[in-house]
């Protein structure tokens, strides 16, 4: 029987010792952890040096994966000066990946469910590695004022929003301190 290409029949054959040997099955490409580290390293100072109102992120104790991010509910807006934290998990495969995003504040809004989650398209189907930490914190910052009420995660914000006293007075209702 004859052998071809290191087999003999349908049986592979061993190489001679101190041959080397040729690996047949493409490996796996595999994320360069280096270069997520200098991306996210590069967005922190981009969003620090960047002196953006209202935002802010940063890692999560020595994680680089993990942020802590802060949003301030924008001007002329039911959530106008409130403060929200949110938490930034970013994917080994960050930025062909989004992070996952979630509101640690409780945010009664039509596009954020009762357990921080987002529906942000930017977040999901849309999203681009042109985008970075920044243009993340500022899309949820003005989804707090612009909600999608056609694709609510929250059904019950999405019908009080169209009544902006009413879900006020709701806002108020659940986030503001009594008075003293």
């Amino acid at each position: 029987m004859a052998t071809v290409n290191g087999y003999q029949g349908n049986t592979p054959m061993a190489a001679p010792a101190g041959t080397p040997s040729k690996q047949t099955v493409p490996t796996a490409k595999t994320v360069d952890t280096q270069s997520v580290l200098k991306r996210l390293q590069s967005e922190l100072m981009a969003l620090m040096m960047s002196g953006e109102a209202g935002i802010s992120a940063f890692p999560e104790e020595d994680n680089i994966f993990c942020w802590k991010g802060t949003i301030t509910g924008s001007k002329d807006t039911v959530f106008e000066g409130t403060e929200y934290k949110l938490s930034l998990s970013f994917p080994n495969d960050y930025p062909f990946k989004p992070p996952k995003v979630k509101f640690e504040t409780s945010c009664f809004h039509p596009n954020v469910d009762v357990y921080g989650n987002i529906c942000l398209d930017i977040l999901q189907d849309k999203w681009s590695s042109a985008y970075d930490v920044r243009t993340i914190l500022l899309s949820i910052q003005s989804l707090l004022g612009e909600p999608n009420i056609s694709s609510p995660l929250n059904t019950q914000a999405a019908q009080l929003w169209c009544n902006q006293e009413e879900y006020r007075k709701m806002v108020e209702k659940l986030y503001k301190p009594p008075s003293a």
